[in-house]
């Protein structure tokens, strides 16, 4: 028989705070080393930043020779809307994009600081599964109302436009809209609340691979620290820049796969019995210290509700992946700037072992290709965009007979070249069939996320298709 319990704020910070901590380890990432400044917002106060209800931009700006936007908009310019962040309903996946800036512009003084540090999170409650998925800041991609651009000046542009939800609203916006799946929350927690942390639980134990040199936060030749290889445990400082460093043979990419080893660090410290017990007793002041360091649109209540759901993942189901040299041309954006160019299809492999994989459906679902797609269901819509009048039912019925599941047809208002399909609420299985089946060109597969979408999968049948296709 089970007993309703009312617990005051008071209470709910003492009994909360191991659900706090280890929902900032694995949900809101206490991790996020190149973390963001504070800004002096807590939770207990604000329940979190609010997010309205559209996020008006303005148009592609010009960029100077650092590649940051000169901010001069002419009047009247149109402004491109946006919807806002779906809030968690606690029963389906949730996720967090956890962020850190660059803090080349914090040291400047900034009024608006780029992200150097993005990682998404992911708790399925169903099937007890996490991951979590580390993008690096170079990725040349759609920022929403400002074309292209490299995904960390997306954080940028929100807060010197001063846009609704500034900053952290329009970068997960564009990861949003890059990966093709929805984000709940934001977070970022700053240099001191990280250090501070690390220091109360004692540190953290790091099994570094090979030698490296650290530059403890300041900079100067009497800040830097050599590691050797093997397992040692590092003080919060030490944690900060080693989690920070870029300076290997992987640049980023290494850096990425660190910060993923000292969240797990942290995690595997938090859950040992007497850490657990030690933190009870230091409730409400380090409550209050870290929060005075983080900004979220998460409240108390929802950490504390993750942080539950957390703690009862094991480490053999939580999925790691980084979208590294792999899934990516490395090329120059129109500015000379060093860019990272996506490879859609490979990043989609990357992001389906994070995320697919924490529901009914994964890469290594049984089954061909074909009832993988049929499983997804992805209501799928296909036009005619070639100049060929027949082709479109010839096809949709090719497809269906196949288990396609097909809601609309009609002609496209546009004559395309070449076969296109858009994913507007990630459908990895449906995508990859139809690519493979329709000989869709990577250039030509877009995701762009739109809950509001009436198909999950758009088509564009195109000209190539219509002169080679391969229908019976």
């Amino acid at each position: 028989m089970s007993k309703k319990i009312s617990l005051d704020r008071k209470t709910l910070l003492r009994l909360g705070l191991p659900a706090l901590i280890g929902a900032i380890i694995l949900v809101v990432g206490i991790a996020t080393y190149a973390a963001a400044r504070s800004l002096a917002l807590t939770w207990a106060s604000s329940g979190g930043l609010p997010v309205p209800s559209f996020l008006r931009y303005t148009p592609t700006p010009a960029l100077d020779a650092q590649g940051n936007p000169i901010l001069e908009t002419p009047e009247g310019t149109p402004v491109a809307i946006a919807p806002s962040l779906n809030p968690w309903d606690g029963a389906n996946r949730v996720t967090v994009l956890v962020l850190g800036l660059d803090e080349r512009d914090w040291g400047a003084s900034e009024n608006a600081w780029r992200s150097d540090t993005m990682i998404l999170l992911t708790l399925d409650p169903l099937t007890k599964t996490a991951g979590m998925l580390s993008i690096p800041r170079d990725l040349w991609v759609d920022i929403p109302g400002f074309k292209h651009g490299k995904i960390n000046t997306a954080y940028y542009l929100g807060d010197a436009y001063k846009l609704p939800g500034g900053g952290p609203a329009l970068a997960v916006k564009t990861v949003e809209q890059f990966l093709g799946v929805p984000i709940n929350y934001y977070a970022q927690i700053d240099f001191d609340a990280f250090v501070r942390f690390i220091d109360e639980i004692g540190g953290v134990e790091i099994d570094v691979p090979e030698k490296i040199t650290i530059d403890l936060l300041g900079g100067g030749f009497k800040t830097k620290k050599t590691l050797k290889p093997g397992r040692q445990v590092l003080p919060g400082e030490w944690a900060l820049a080693y989690a920070r460093a870029r300076y290997s043979e992987g640049g980023d990419f290494d850096r990425a796969a660190r910060q993923q080893q000292v969240i797990m660090a942290i995690r595997d410290r938090m859950l040992s019995a007497e850490m657990l017990t030690s933190m009870i007793t230091k409730a409400p002041a380090l409550y209050n210290e870290l929060a005075s360091g983080v900004r979220t649109n998460l409240s108390l209540d929802e950490i504390i509700k993750l942080a539950l759901l957390a703690q009862s993942v094991s480490e053999e189901n939580i999925q790691k992946g980084i979208i590294g040299e792999s899934s990516v041309l490395f090329g120059f954006s129109p500015d000379n700037l060093s860019i990272l160019i996506p490879i859609p299809d490979k990043i989609n492999l990357v992001r389906d072992q994070v995320f697919a994989s924490a529901g009914a459906l994964g890469p290594e679902t049984p089954g061909a290709a074909q009832d993988q797609m049929k499983a997804e269901a992805a209501k799928t819509q296909v036009y005619n965009a070639s100049r060929s009048p027949d082709i479109l039912s010839r096809t949709v019925d090719y497809l269906r007979g196949l288990g396609v599941n097909i809601l609309q047809t009609g002609a496209s208002e546009n004559i395309y070249t070449s076969t296109t399909i858009i994913d507007h609420t990630g459908n990895p299985f449906t995508v990859k069939y139809l690519v493979d089946l329709l000989h869709i060109h990577p250039s030509r597969i877009y995701l762009k996320y739109d809950p509001n979408s009436p198909a999950d999968v758009e088509i564009y049948l195109g000209d190539d298709w219509a002169a080679q296709n391969s229908l019976p």
